[in-house]
């Protein structure tokens, strides 16, 4: 069996009528959530939707999306955070739906934020699907709408438009469809800098096609991707790319300082990749008192648990895009030394992670499927607002 090869065989239904009990629940979490926050917010006087709309990141899109590029702030230590730093996409999308609605570009994030979490749900399912059937593809939903940072799914932030992008971009590449996949991983990489995973994925299921026996795929009943000719995966691996580069080289043609412009705008946010020296730094530094070294034990626990679901991800053989694109996500995530409160946030991409979870689930009778999904479901909702509300997400 080669890692492009579906593994269950592709039911006869549309695939938006088998997507749909995945989409019905996760649209079910995402309004227990709200409704969650709703209620938090009010009891302490705040606004649920200035909170979703007008608080950190959303901001800075809706500053893209209206004067544009060159918004920047200089804080007292001499850092520069500048609005280069976000990529362009989602601040596209709030102009292009604040110019055809009366929305405001916040409001207009927000429910492109909320059409993409839909369609990033579908995206998880059809990958989910192609690779353990249908009844792992609704579980693997599901996890995902109960993350405990799930509440950024809803908000004006840019996690659901990428995971989008990222889930169809894998798709394509599981069904063959190289062109395709090529063209939305060039979107993905106008979303976010991790756009780079989806890339890397693309371009490391081509290579793998490529060397592959061809005469013995066909033996084996290989599907679509087999068949497909050369030039259309060498037109995908070209594609794939172009949105974050095109993006790059702009932003460091604006600032004057060539293609490595974009990573002097990072390094004024403090942003950068250094193997996860900060992030250890920043753990080790738990441990200096009684009371934060039990929040250093769980971060710990937490790191340890994604390295653990990932070392089964590639013993259960996950597809080699899955594991390229899941990997590359959790080394950018934990091995930036980005600020740590952000980190939950900037996993939630990393949707493969959870497949081995979602077979453990998926296995389970369909009661105790219920039980289990409606109790996280509660307590991601309960952790959302109460997050919100607090110190997160920035």
């Amino acid at each position: 069996m080669t890692d492009l090869e579906t593994r269950v065989a592709p039911p006869h239904a549309p695939l938006p009528r088998r997507a749909a009990p995945a989409l019905l629940g996760y649209a079910a979490v995402r309004a227990l959530g709200l409704l969650a926050l709703a209620v938090w917010s009010a009891t302490r006087g705040k606004s649920a939707h200035t909170l979703l709309t007008a608080r950190w990141d959303s901001l800075w899109y809706a500053r893209v999306a209206g004067p544009g590029y060159g918004y920047e702030v200089r804080l007292p230590n001499g850092d520069v955070h500048s609005n280069l730093a976000f990529f362009p996409l989602l601040p596209w999308l709030e102009r292009l739906l604040h110019a055809v609605t009366p929305l405001s570009y916040a409001d207009a994030g927000l429910v492109v934020s909320l059409l993409a979490s839909l369609a990033a749900a579908g995206g998880i399912f059809a990958v989910a699907e192609r690779v353990y059937g249908t009844r792992v593809g609704v579980c693997a939903v599901l996890l995902w709408a109960v993350l405990p940072v799930g509440i950024v799914q809803s908000m004006a932030y840019s996690e659901s438009l990428f995971t989008a992008l990222a889930a169809w971009s894998l798709y394509a590449v599981l069904t063959g469809r190289w062109v395709s996949a090529g063209v939305v991983a060039a979107a993905a990489g106008l979303t976010r800098p991790v756009g780079a995973a989806v890339v890397a994925a693309v371009w490391t299921a081509a290579v793998v096609s490529f060397v592959r026996d061809r005469s013995a795929a066909r033996v084996q009943g290989a599907h679509g991707e087999e068949h497909a000719p050369a030039w259309r995966r060498v037109l995908g691996m070209l594609l794939a790319p172009l949105g974050a580069a095109a993006y790059v080289l702009w932003v460091g043609h604006r600032t004057g300082k060539g293609p490595l412009g974009y990573l002097d705008v990072q390094a004024g946010w403090r942003n950068g990749f250094d193997g996860g020296y900060a992030f250890a730094r920043f753990v080790a530094d738990k441990f200096t008192s009684i009371p934060s070294a039990l929040a250093g034990v769980g971060l710990i626990a937490g790191v340890a648990l994604l390295i653990w679901l990932y070392v089964i991800c590639v013993r259960q053989r996950q597809p080699v895009a899955l594991l390229v694109y899941t990997g590359v996500v959790l080394a950018l995530a934990l091995c930036a030394s980005s600020y740590f409160g952000s980190k939950p946030r900037l996993l939630m991409p990393a949707f493969p992670v959870l497949l081995p979870l979602a077979r453990a689930l998926a296995r389970a009778r369909t009661s105790r499927s219920v039980l289990v999904t409606a109790g996280l479901a509660v307590a991601s909702a309960i952790y959302g607002a109460f997050w919100l509300n607090g110190s997160g997400p920035p």
